[in-house]
């Protein structure tokens, strides 16, 4: 289970780093959308949508790097004033009762959302604009798996501080 587990980080912690190098391409991408558009008075549709398709990436497919480096947004009023055993039992309870309820439930309520434009090959409205918006909703569903894998690491992690057993 142990190797399996870090197979999982592995993944989550590449993929975050990958990731991690899109806000660079999106500056460097604005800026050539700027400098065409007012020194050069044209504009760059494809570019200005690559740079949202990143940006979109960045916010979905890091989401489980971002649980990995306990950087996610949590209200710690109550949890930094907690023992190291009772912040273990919240995000053991939390990863069960809201991660993986609210990972499946926006799966499950995109999925369809997501193979109707990949039926139809759905592509940008704009002229000049890219022909891949189905690859864009796909993230929703790259947001869900990075969630759940992450999400069971994590559960791994907190039930063998818990629990003190390999086999948690």
């Amino acid at each position: 289970m142990g190797k399996l587990i870090g197979f999982f980080e592995g993944t989550t912690e590449a993929v975050g780093r990958l990731v991690g190098w899109f806000t660079l391409a999106m500056v460097l991408m604005t800026l050539a959308v700027v400098v065409l558009r007012y020194a050069f008075s044209t504009g760059a549709t494809a570019l200005q949508e690559t740079a949202l398709y990143l940006h979109g990436a960045v916010f979905t497919l890091a989401a489980g790097f971002t649980l990995k480096r306990d950087a996610h947004v949590r209200v710690d009023v109550f949890y930094r004033q907690c023992s190291e055993r009772t912040r273990h039992w919240m995000d053991f309870v939390g990863c069960l009762l809201f991660l993986f309820p609210l990972s499946l439930a926006i799966g499950l309520y995109s999925f369809d959302y997501v193979m109707n434009a990949w039926r139809i090959h759905e592509s940008s409205a704009e002229a000049g604009g890219l022909p891949w918006v189905y690859l864009q909703k796909s993230l929703l569903l790259g947001l869900c798996a990075s969630l759940i894998l992450q999400g069971l690491c994590e559960l791994y992690r907190h039930g063998k501080a818990l629990f003190g057993r390999e086999s948690c």
